[in-house]
C-alpha cells in the first residue's frame, strides 16, 4: 500500500492531478484550523458535495429506469410483431406463452377462449362455454377492463386451472371484440406482486393487439 510520503512526493511532482481529476478533490475532508469551526465557505462547499452526490444517485437512477424502459420496449415489440405475423390461433397463443414465459419470466399464465369448443380453431388455449365463464368470473368480464390483485378461489380455478392453488396474485384483463371472446390472466405466487393500485398499462396494450389479431382467426 501507497505510504503519506509517497502520496506527498506523487502530488509534488504533478501539481496539475486535482485539475486532471477534480471528482477526487471533491471528496476531500480538510479539517479547519479553528478545530470543530467551519467557514461559510467550507459549509457552502459541503451542502453542494451533497447536492453533486444526489444529483448523480438521481442520474444513476433515471438512467437505471431509462435502460429497464429500453428492455421492456423490445419485449413488447417481439411480442407485437410476432402476434402480427401469426396466420393460426395456435401461432397467436404459442407466441404469447413463449414471449410472457421468456421474456417477461412470468410464471403463471393463461389464454381463456369463450365459446364451443368445436366451433374455435385448434390451440394451446384453453376453450370455455360463456355460461361457465358468466357464472365463475362473470365480475371481471363485466368491467371489461384489467384487473390486479387477489382472487376468489373459483376465479383462480377458473383462470388457472391446476396452478390455482400456486397463484397469489393475478392480474386479468377480457378480451373485447364486439362482444367479449376471452380472457388474459398471468399470475404470480406472491400474493403483493400484483396489487390493486399498481399500473396496468402493458396488460391492456397487449390485450388491445390481441383484440385485433384474434378475431380474424376464430372463424
Amino acid at each position: 500500500m501507497t505510504d503519506d510520503t509517497g502520496v506527498a512526493d506523487y502530488l509534488r511532482a504533478h501539481p496539475d492531478f486535482f485539475e486532471r481529476h477534480p471528482e477526487v478533490l471533491e471528496q476531500l475532508q480538510l479539517p479547519h484550523q479553528s478545530g470543530a469551526a467551519i467557514s461559510l465557505i467550507e459549509r457552502q462547499v459541503s451542502v453542494l458535495r451533497e447536492r453533486n452526490l444526489d444529483m448523480r444517485q438521481r442520474l444513476n437512477a433515471l438512467l437505471t429506469t431509462a435502460r429497464d424502459n429500453d428492455k421492456l420496449f423490445e419485449k413488447t415489440k417481439r411480442l407485437v410483431l410476432a402476434l402480427l405475423e401469426a396466420h393460426q390461433l395456435s401461432e397467436v397463443v404459442d407466441a404469447l406463452y413463449h414471449s410472457l414465459a421468456a421474456d417477461f419470466d412470468v410464471p403463471f399464465y393463461n389464454l381463456v377462449l369463450l365459446g364451443e369448443a368445436t366451433a374455435l380453431p385448434a390451440s394451446g388455449a384453453r376453450v370455455v362455454g360463456l355460461d361457465e365463464a358468466q357464472q365463475s368470473i362473470g365480475a371481471l368480464l363485466r368491467g371489461n377492463r384489467a384487473i390486479c390483485g387477489i382472487l376468489r378461489r373459483e376465479e383462480l380455478q377458473f383462470l388457472f386451472g391446476d396452478d390455482a392453488a400456486r397463484v397469489g396474485s393475478v392480474a386479468a384483463v377480457p378480451l373485447y371484440r364486439g362482444r367479449v371472446f376471452g380472457v388474459l390472466a398471468i399470475g404470480h405466487g406472491d400474493p403483493n406482486h400484483y396489487r390493486s393500485s399498481m399500473g396496468t398499462l402493458f396488460l391492456s396494450y397487449i390485450a388491445e393487439v390481441l383484440n385485433r389479431v384474434c378475431p380474424r382467426l376464430l372463424g
